[in-house]
């Protein structure tokens, strides 16, 4: 009996290693996509950063179902050649069990993205972030630093953007509103219509604006931007980053005021820049939106549902929401769509929806495809 498990054990581990070695042809979007090691990609809300021929993806790092342990919980960076099979390089930046530090073990870090910065050498690092034990309520946006890609990254600190700065599309009128919260009713018209005259812009003027669901974007010119659901995630904020890509140089703009938008990702394409975003459902899964600009920082038009699919794929975004869109380098109008298709009981089992940017009419577009090809990206 002990050498027929004994052959059982050995088969079964030389299954599994085998497995841990096929190397993946396909995106099969909302599967296990398992990495080298033949673990799921635990690498939720995040974004690919392309550099010296090798793409790094960092996500957050959930702590899987059973988990106690805090501190191996931060962000994670994967890499590959391919786009398809991915090396697991651990945690790129890690919270801490000190006490002191606003990085401590319980807090929340969502949405992290990478940018190297070609004037410094250094990989910088902006992330969502919330403090230990208080919800949602911090809304800050923190940054850290490395020398290396991979990290790790040293954790420089949190904020809230933009303290004491108007946005630069805000009307002088806005400024002198005497409107406050306690005036309104929440869900009213008169409270959708202050929020767009700048109520919220008004209140957290002088200790800075919100920061919840963000990405990076780097313009033509070189610009860094920082992208955040902003004013109790009713308007989105495009704040510009200084040189070094380690702060806001004060100049922003308010994007879409009022209409509900977050998990941005956005991406330029046959002379428009475009943005995915979604409503604010929290971990339920809503209809996508795609939006316009002829300039980034506006004025942004709401195009409509990209979705093309069902009526219950189109209401759900085929059960995902937006976190970032990849352009294939090397390839001027191909570009990836990437989601998560959350599973709140569960957050690092999380799944990955990956499908390609496609175009109706000048419009980018997204259809369901149970596996498909990165070669066949035109």
């Amino acid at each position: 009996m002990k050498k027929i498990i004994a052959a059982i054990s050995l088969c079964l581990i030389l299954f599994s290693l085998n497995l841990s070695g096929q190397t993946r042809k396909l995106i099969i979007p909302g599967e296990v996509w398992p990495d080298t090691d033949g673990n799921h990609i635990n690498a939720h809300g995040g974004g690919i950063l392309y550099y010296d021929g090798i793409y790094y993806w960092f996500g957050e790092a959930r702590l899987p179902k059973g988990e106690t342990d805090r501190t191996k919980y931060g962000v994670g960076c994967y890499s590959s050649k391919d786009l398809l099979n991915w090396k697991n390089e651990g945690l790129s930046l890690r919270v801490t069990n000190d006490t002191s530090s606003l990085l401590q073990a319980g807090c929340i870090i969502e949405r992290p993205k990478v940018l190297y910065n070609k004037k410094t050498g250094k990989f910088i690092m902006w992330f969502h972030h919330e403090l230990k034990g208080q919800g949602y309520r911090a809304a800050l946006t923190g940054v850290a630093v490395s020398d290396k890609v991979t990290g790790p990254y040293q954790y420089l600190r949190s904020l809230r953007p933009n303290a004491g700065v108007w946005p630069k599309n805000f009307p002088e009128g806005y400024k002198k509103q005497k409107v406050v919260e306690s005036d309104l009713k929440s869900g009213t018209e008169e409270w959708r219509k202050a929020i767009k005259e700048g109520l919220f812009v008004r209140r957290d003027f002088k200790g800075g604006q919100m920061a919840r669901d963000m990405t990076l974007f780097v313009d033509r010119d070189g610009t860094a931007y920082h992208i955040h659901s902003s004013e109790e995630n009713m308007t989105l904020h495009f704040s510009e980053l200084t040189d070094d890509y380690l702060d806001f140089t004060g100049k922003y703009y308010r994007v879409l005021p009022g209409e509900s938008n977050e998990a941005p990702a956005l991406f330029y394409a046959k002379g428009k820049y475009f943005m995915f975003t979604s409503g604010t459902t929290g971990w339920k899964p809503n209809p996508g939106r795609v939006s316009s600009a002829d300039e980034i920082t506006g004025p942004w038009t709401f195009i409509g549902n990209p979705c093309r699919g069902s009526v219950e794929e189109n209401n759900t975004t085929f059960s995902s929401q937006s976190t970032f869109v990849l352009q294939v380098p090397g390839r001027k109008n191909a570009f990836i769509f990437m989601g998560d298709r959350w599973i709140p009981s569960d957050l690092a089992n999380s799944r990955h929806i990956w499908l390609p940017v496609e175009w109706e009419n000048d419009t980018p577009v997204i259809k369901w495809y149970p596996e498909w090809d990165l070669r066949n990206l035109k």
